[in-house]
Order: structure tokens, then C-alpha cells, then sequence
């Protein structure tokens, strides 16, 4: 399905990122010290409130650069390229069909496969995976 590998190694290497983090963290409370009570008053206030929201925010920044980022940057170029498609263009689509353009009508296009001269199927612009390279 994906077309490069290079997702499910930023998945991988996101969980492996979550995991220290969590380990991280939990050895940095074990480790801090017990909070005071000066004068009756409560322990914690802002200070724990902030410490203990910073690792989701560390967590939620890795995400956003290692995976929403560059799958929204893809799914953008996809988008670009769906639009300049023209007469010509060899394509493959979601099924795994390779076929050369001959015809665009708005969302729908004319493919002429391979097979033999006169076989064409109909395709819906959404279903085109991405251009062949020029062989």
C-alpha cells in the first residue's frame, strides 16, 4: 500500500521515542524529591501541573514532525499531481492498472491499457496512485 518505506519506520521509531519518554519520565519522579510543606500549604501548585504536562507536549511535537507533518506534505503533492494530470501521462492506478492517458473529462479519464489497441477502460481521477516514470 505505501509506496515508499519509509512510514513504517517513523511509526517504529515513534514508539521506540513514546517508550524512553515514558521511562524517562517515570525514573525522573521516582528520583525527585519529596515536595515541602512549608507552613501548612499545599505541595504542587503550577510547578507540578507544568512538569507533568511537558512530556505530552514533547510527545505530541514528535508526532507532528514525524508523522501528521510529512503525511499531510504527501497527501498535498498527491493533490498536485492529480491536478496536472494531462493527455499522455502514464499512470498507475489504486487497483495496480498501468495505462497511458487518453482522454480527460473533469474527474473522469480515458486509459488505454496496454493489453491491445483497442482495450481502454474509464477511471476516476481519485483513483489514479501516481505517474509512471518515463520509460
Amino acid at each position: 500500500m505505501f509506496t515508499n518505506k519509509v512510514y513504517p519506520v517513523r511509526y517504529l521509531l515513534s514508539c521506540g521515542i513514546y517508550t524512553v519518554i515514558c521511562l524517562l519520565s517515570n525514573e525522573v519522579y521516582a528520583l525527585s524529591p519529596a515536595p515541602k510543606n512549608a507552613g501548612g500549604a499545599q505541595p504542587g501548585g503550577m510547578e507540578s501541573m507544568f512538569t507533568s504536562l511537558l512530556p505530552l507536549v514533547f510527545i505530541f511535537v514528535i508526532f507532528y514532525f514525524l508523522l501528521i507533518r510529512p503525511q499531510s506534505k504527501k497527501a498535498k503533492d498527491h493533490k498536485k499531481m492529480l491536478e496536472n494530470l494531462k493527455r499522455g501521462d502514464k499512470i498507475i492506478t489504486t487497483g495496480g492498472i498501468e495505462g497511458i492517458i487518453e482522454e480527460v473529462d473533469g474527474d473522469r479519464m480515458v486509459l488505454k491499457i496496454g493489453i491491445k489497441e483497442d482495450i481502454r477502460i474509464r477511471v476516476n481521477r481519485n483513483f489514479i496512485a501516481d505517474l509512471r516514470a518515463g520509460e
